[in-house]
């Protein structure tokens, strides 16, 4: 599941020689024209405001090594977390079922709801951890997602449940708080490997939920579900209270600049923040979360990539129920088709191993190239030989999963993690080229590619049993799996054409257009101020 993030920030882009803003509201200054030359001049009532360039060393950018890795790190705990309370429900299903006298396919709602809020709340939480700061955001989302838990595991009735897990997916900040950590804490062009952590930490949670689910449906009863999952949330809150510092450079700002006002070097100086006439804006709001569903909606680069990245996160949620029916042919208990997963997670980890050359070969480049030599479609290379392995994974899973007659159980398993390969790569690969691609918005691009990610999810919940079961008559496993392999295949074809034509279809882009007239006002770079913050890091 997505952070989807998702993705209120940018992160690793190589096309402008300048810092792209790194929030949401950032995309409204840029798409003004505003320039920190503006906003370092003294206002008319004397107050000036403090700068990125006059405090650098105070900012996220210029933490040490080993404070950015220690902060991502708890980060990688967060999303397992809440991406592991989005997929560990459907092992409580059939006791769900059992218990509430209600059907399994009803059970399931409660499934598709979390998903579904969660889509729509990564995209609400976004602007209040802007407005002040990633960390006290994120402790509220995490401890909200921590009470819903309680009348869940208490629930006297099924209706309770379903509230209960509304309201936790609709708490849960996801990668819209996330992955703007890493864009406040490793500039534009340094942020690949953070990202592709990040990245890790989001896929890698939905896998776990089950392998643990497995262990959990075998053994306790429905209740201990939920528990659990509140045991794992509050051990990651308490990790994020003591080992994660606020990053957001607004925040950190203000705190300088009241830090130098108090102490006399400077009684003019304030903060963006503090210069803020109103820190609520109704409209702006609305329009900040308006943004990311004009842009899936309106360009085709967003609207396709983000089907493919949803359908593919969707895959695995299918996986989750579609598990139980695909294995019991091997007569696996609940526990057994929990470990199945395992190659679902290694292939995760296989792509994540994949991506890091890449990465690493794209910085030499641009540090002996310019950034500009790395055009945005070059993100989309290495997703044209990952992507393919999903169809490829669906064809073979369906027909090598017709059971113990046929083939050994872990033939399936093979291909199962041809498509975790590929899932992670879509998920890496297209939001690094939204952000390549739309810069200043590629906030809102990518926040059009986390809701798909969680939406489509969220539904196939619903789908997933009732197609593997009705489909065809003697093949109806078989008949399911490659009827999404087809569809793998439809998705799959706008990354050749991207790759190839994404210039032209960039060139007819409102959004486009806007970026390079704010290309063209945003011409230098804060080189002296990273340098010397670089070398007072490299010192610490």
């Amino acid at each position: 599941m997505p952070f989807v993030f998702i993705s209120s920030d940018n992160w690793d882009c190589d096309l402008s020689p300048t810092r792209r803003p790194t929030s949401i509201h950032d995309e409204h200054a840029a798409s003004s024209g505003t320039d920190s030359e503006v906003r370092g001049k003294f206002r008319g009532d004397g107050k000036r405001e403090l700068t990125e360039e006059e405090a650098y060393e105070n900012l996220g950018f210029s933490f040490s090594w080993y404070k950015k890795w220690g902060i991502l790190t708890v980060i990688f705990v967060v999303q397992m977390s809440m991406n592991f309370n989005s997929s560990t429900y459907s092992n409580a299903v059939v006791q769900l079922s059992e218990h509430f006298h209600i059907s399994q396919q009803a059970a399931r709602v409660g499934q598709m709801i979390f998903l579904i809020t969660y889509a729509f709340g990564c995209e609400l939480w976004a602007p209040w951890s802007e407005e002040f700061g990633r960390w006290p955001i994120m402790q509220l989302s995490l401890l909200l997602v921590n009470i819903w838990q309680i009348p869940c595991a208490l629930a006297p009735n099924f209706g309770t449940m379903v509230v209960g897990r509304g309201l936790g997916g609709l708490s849960s900040a996801g990668g819209s708080v996330t992955l703007g950590m890493t864009a406040d804490m490793w500039e534009a062009h340094e942020q690949g490997f953070a990202v592709a952590y990040v990245v890790l930490s989001s896929v890698g949670g939905t896998t776990i939920g089950p392998i643990f689910g497995g262990m959990m449906e075998q053994w306790l009863n429905w209740r201990w579900n939920f528990w659990i999952q509140l045991i794992f949330g509050g051990v990651t809150q308490i990790l994020h209270f003591f080992f994660v510092t606020e990053t957001r450079s607004t925040i950190l700002l203000d705190r300088e600049a009241k830090r130098r006002r108090e102490s006399g070097e400077d009684p003019n100086i304030y903060g963006p923040s503090e210069l803020k006439p109103s820190r609520f804006d109704v409209k702006e709001i609305l329009r900040i979360w308006r943004r990311p569903f004009e842009m899936f909606l309106r360009e085709p680069i967003v609207l396709f990539l983000s089907l493919l990245s949803g359908f593919s996160d969707a895959l695995i949620f299918t996986c989750i129920e579609s598990f139980s029916l695909v294995f019991k042919q091997w007569g696996f208990n609940p526990l057994q088709v929990g470990l199945c997963f395992v190659a679902i997670f290694v292939g995760y980890l296989v792509a994540y191993a994949i991506f890091l050359p890449d990465i690493y070969r794209q910085r030499l480049i641009r540090r002996r190239e310019g950034d500009a030599a790395r055009v945005a479609e070059r993100r989309l290379l290495l997703l044209l030989f990952i992507a393919p392995l999903e169809a490829i994974g669906l064809f073979g899973f369906a027909w090598t999963s017709r059971g113990p007659e046929y083939t050994h159980w872990m033939v399936p398993l093979v291909f199962v993690f041809l498509i975790a390969i590929a899932n992670y790569g879509i998920y890496m690969a297209t939001i690094d080229y939204m952000v390549a691609a739309y810069g200043e918005y590629s906030a809102s691009a990518t926040g059009g590619n986390g809701f798909a990610r969680d939406l489509l999810a969220g539904l196939s919940a619903m789908y997933a049993t009732p197609m593997y079961t009705n489909i065809g008559a003697r093949f109806h496993l078989q008949w399911a799996s490659t009827i999404l392999g087809c569809l793998a295949v439809l998705v799959t074809i706008p990354i050749y054409i991207f790759y190839w034509k994404g210039p032209e279809i960039r060139a007819r882009s409102k959004f486009a257009q806007t970026l390079a007239a704010d290309r063209q006002r945003h011409a230098t770079r804060r080189r002296s101020s990273q340098l010397s913050a670089s070398r007072k890091a490299s010192m610490v």
